[in-house]
Order: C-alpha cells, then sequence, then structure tokens
C-alpha cells in the first residue's frame, strides 16, 4: 500500500477510528457482544439503552464513579454520527420508534482485534489444503477441451478406487487429534466470517441504493432515459458479481438437501472427542446464516419498494414543482455533503405551522338534560356471567415457528400437514389464529376450489370437525432483480 492511501484511511476509516478512539474497549466489548457474539442485526433504541446503562453502571461500579460519566443515550447518539459511523440509526417502516445495527467497521475492528490474542493452536495444514483445492476448482472450471476434462475425471475415479481397495482390505487413514482440531478451527473463523460478510453485502446494497438516489437528484434529462438508467442500475446491482455470489448463497441456504446434510455433518463433528462442545454456537450456525441473509434480502426488498415509490409517475407529475424544489435542496446538500457543519444550526418551533380559522369554532349548543333512575335494583342478575372468563388467548408466534419449521423441509405445506405435527391444543381460536398469520417468510393461500376438513377434541373429550377452504403456506422467493 501507498502513503497516501494508508494515510487516507487513517483519517477516514471508520473502523481504524474505532481502534483510535479513547472508549475503543467499551465500544467494542458492547457492541460486539450484542451485535456480533448474539448476531442481532436491528434492536430498539430503548433496548439498547437499558442494555448500555447496565453495562456502564456495572463499569462504573469496578473502575470507580466518573470512568464513564455520560448516559447511555449520549454515548450511542455520538456512535451513531455520519462522521463517527459505527452504529446505523434507522427507523424501520410502520414504527416511529429508532432501531440500531451495528457496521462492517465494527466486525472489522473486532476482528483485527481478536486476531491479536495468543492462540495456543495455530494450525496450517487445512489452510494449505484449501488453496490447492480453490487452485484445482479455478483451473478444472476453466478448462474449455474436453480430453482435459476426462482425464481430470479419469484421475479422481483412480484415485478413489484405490481408496476403496484400500479401505477394502481394512487400511483406513483417520485423522487424528492435531488436525482434527486444525479443520475445525478453519471452519470457525470461516463460519464467523460469513456472518460478519452478510452485515458488509447489506451495506453495500445501501451504498449502492444511495449512489442511485444520487444520480436522481442530480438528473437532468428526460424522464424516459431516467428510468431506463434506474431500471438498468437496478439489474446491474443483481447481476453484479456481489449480487450473483449472494444469490447463489441464500440458494444453497434454502435448499432442504443442504441444510440436511450439513446438519448431519455438524452434528458428527460436534460429536468427536476432539472436538466436543468447544463452541455451542457452531451447532446452530446456519440457522444464524439463514436470518442474517433473510434480514440483507428484507433490505434489498424495501429498497426497491422505495425506489418504486420515489419512481411514481402519478407523483411525478402532481407534484412536480414540490420535486424540483427538493431536487434543488439534495443537489445543494450533496455539494455541502463533505463541508464541516458544526456552526449552522437552525431552530424551528414546530415542524408545521397550526393553522385555526374563526368559523372552524362550533357555535354554543345547551346541553339537553337528561332524566336520572335513581332506583336500585338489589336482586341477583339472571346472566350467565362465567362465559366471561373462559375467553381464550392464542399465541400466534409458536403458529409462525411451527409454519417456517415446516418450509424448511418443503417451499409449500397445506395446514393439514401442519397440524399433523402439531396437532389443535385452543380448538377453534388456534384454528382462526392459523388462517390469519402474517409473516415476511411465507404466504397463506386459500384455494376456494378444495376443501380440507380439520380435527381436534375439546377439553371434553368430544370429536370436534371444521370444513373449510383447502389453506396452503407458500416459501417466499427472493428476488434481487426486481424493480
Amino acid at each position: 500500500m501507498e502513503f497516501d492511501e494508508v494515510e487516507w484511511l487513517r483519517r477516514n476509516n471508520a473502523a481504524w477510528r474505532l481502534l483510535r478512539a479513547d472508549h475503543a474497549a467499551l465500544v467494542l466489548s458492547f457492541l460486539g457482544r450484542v451485535f456480533v457474539e448474539e448476531n442481532v442485526r436491528s434492536i430498539s433504541g430503548v433496548e439498547l439503552t437499558a442494555r448500555l446503562e447496565d453495562e456502564l453502571f456495572a463499569l462504573n461500579e469496578r473502575l470507580g464513579a466518573g470512568t464513564f460519566p455520560r448516559a447511555a443515550k449520549s454515548y450511542l447518539d455520538d456512535w451513531a454520527q455520519p462522521e463517527v459511523g459505527w452504529l446505523r440509526k434507522y427507523y424501520p417502516p410502520d414504527s416511529d420508534q429508532v432501531h440500531f445495527d451495528a457496521t462492517p467497521a465494527v466486525e472489522r475492528a473486532l476482528s483485527w482485534v481478536q486476531s491479536l490474542q495468543a492462540r495456543s493452536f495455530v494450525g496450517t495444514e487445512s489452510r494449505l489444503n484449501i488453496v490447492l483445492e480453490l487452485l484445482r476448482q479455478m483451473v478444472y472450471g476453466a478448462e474449455t477441451d474436453p480430453d482435459a476434462r476426462l482425464a481430470e475425471l479419469q484421475a479422481r475415479r483412480e484415485a478413489i478406487d484405490a481408496e476403496i481397495a484400500k479401505v477394502r482390505a481394512g487400511q483406513v487413514e483417520v485423522l487424528d487429534g492435531a488436525a482434527q482440531r486444525d479443520r475445525y478451527q478453519q471452519f470457525v473463523a470461516t463460519a464467523r466470517g460469513l456472518l460478519a460478510d452478510f452485515r458488509e453485502v447489506e451495506a453495500n446494497f445501501r451504498a449502492l441504493d444511495r449512489a442511485l438516489r444520487e444520480k436522481i437528484a442530480t438528473w437532468s434529462g428526460s424522464k424516459g432515459e431516467l428510468l431506463d438508467e434506474v431500471v438498468g442500475s437496478r439489474h446491474a446491482i443483481a447481476d453484479s458479481d456481489q449480487g450473483r455470489s449472494f444469490h447463489a448463497f441464500y440458494d444453497f441456504l434454502l435448499s432442504p438437501q443442504r441444510q440436511q446434510e450439513f446438519s448431519d455433518l455438524l452434528a458428527r463433528v460436534q460429536s468427536l472427542d476432539v472436538i466436543g462442545a468447544s463452541d455451542p454456537r457452531m451447532r446452530r450456525i446456519h440457522y444464524d446464516w439463514l436470518d442474517a441473509a433473510e434480514r440483507t434480502q428484507a433490505t434489498v426488498r424495501l429498497l426497491s419498494e422505495q425506489l418504486r415509490r420515489f419512481l411514481d409517475d402519478q407523483v411525478w407529475l402532481e407534484n412536480r414543482r414540490v420535486m424540483d424544489l427538493l431536487r434543488g435542496i439534495e443537489t445543494h446538500a450533496l455539494a455541502l455533503r463533505d463541508q464541516r457543519t458544526d456552526g449552522l444550526v437552525f431552530e424551528l418551533d414546530a415542524a408545521a405551522p397550526q393553522v385555526v380559522l374563526p368559523m372552524e369554532r362550533p357555535l354554543y349548543r345547551p346541553r339537553a338534560k337528561q332524566p336520572l333512575d335513581s332506583t336500585v335494583d338489589t336482586g341477583e342478575p339472571d346472566v350467565d356471567v362465567s362465559r366471561l372468563f373462559e375467553q381464550v388467548h392464542v399465541d400466534p408466534v409458536p403458529l409462525t415457528d411451527a409454519v417456517r419449521a415446516a418450509l424448511r423441509r418443503s417451499s409449500q405445506v397445506s395446514l393439514p400437514e401442519v397440524l399433523a405435527n402439531r396437532p389443535l391444543e385452543q380448538g377453534l381460536a388456534e384454528l382462526v389464529t392459523y388462517l390469519s398469520l402474517r409473516d415476511p417468510g411465507f404466504d397463506v393461500v386459500f384455494d376456494e376450489d378444495r376443501r380440507d376438513q380439520v380435527r381436534w377434541y375439546d377439553p371434553d373429550g368430544r370429536t370436534r370437525t371444521a370444513l373449510l377452504p383447502a389453506v396452503s403456506f407458500l416459501r417466499r422467493v427472493p428476488a434481487l432483480d426486481r424493480v
């Protein structure tokens, strides 16, 4: 690296800025535990503030009062400043509560700090095997000569036949403990690196979308040319190397066969005496991958929806003057983005003026006097009020988990198939809750042409039967290339 490049990174890189911060230990330990170790991708400001307050209280008790004198909310606001760049502060759709997510800079800084720790065992054999295997894949994958490919396949076949002959003769080669630890160490590092890559991929998608919006804000041509540019850019995001790689990885995660194979292999590795329970989190690492991938897919879908609203034809025609003004403001904002604005402060009394017209005030209307009946009925009521205490509340979260678990094995399941694994326990109320489930991971489809029968037992032991239209749950297909 050149001197100027290193100097620029030292001044502008958020990860480098974090390592130089006075409270780097607090930032790395707290944000690393919340967002990296627990794999949290979005957390409300209230919950994150409460957790940081507990952390600050414990540190001040141990290190002395005044070590961290500021409030937790003040620290979070500072870490989320654009010039700091350690937290992303945003409002989710249909929510007025602020949420936080860590930026890729936090994971990069934390990874570098963890690499400074002394390791009792440093394996190199597995990494050398990976290097050789990658070279073989690249050479073999780029080979266009059929004879060369056949020769390679024949060599592999001979090697497999020789290994089969050794096993039949009783010569079974087993990895020793050092080799097993070496490969498991490489597996853990790669698995954790994938989680960090998801956050960086999501940040890159946001950067591409932000660059596209900047182009829209400064566009001076016709709307047709703008739409061609926008559509081409959105397809370019999905067709880029990063987009294709992420799409292939997401397809791998959604494959039931691959998931089952991965789970079986992981369980067998965890059962080895050399490995044991060294890292319990690795038992469900593929589920963490799936959650992170769904989060990234949701971000791409949200950006596409926002972009469609941004380019809506009716809004373009009806609010053309407003959009021209906004485009001018955005252009000036982009021009002033890199300038310091410490002294630029402007206060507003309110977000919008409150207008009250005199004729909006209603005329005085005298209230009608209502006769009062002072007689008191002391008799016992004839109404059976016991049913008021027999109401049933059904929690939709376990039902949603049951549907998602069934969809991991198949892209479509029917309601009777779900109930076969998890029978109704709360009767008709639970059945109605299944029909009204809403989840970003699947859709509920009703087929009026077919009928399903659902049976359950009431508390008295009687069998109840409901005849309803056929209900199916469909797993949503990710769409990176939609506009």
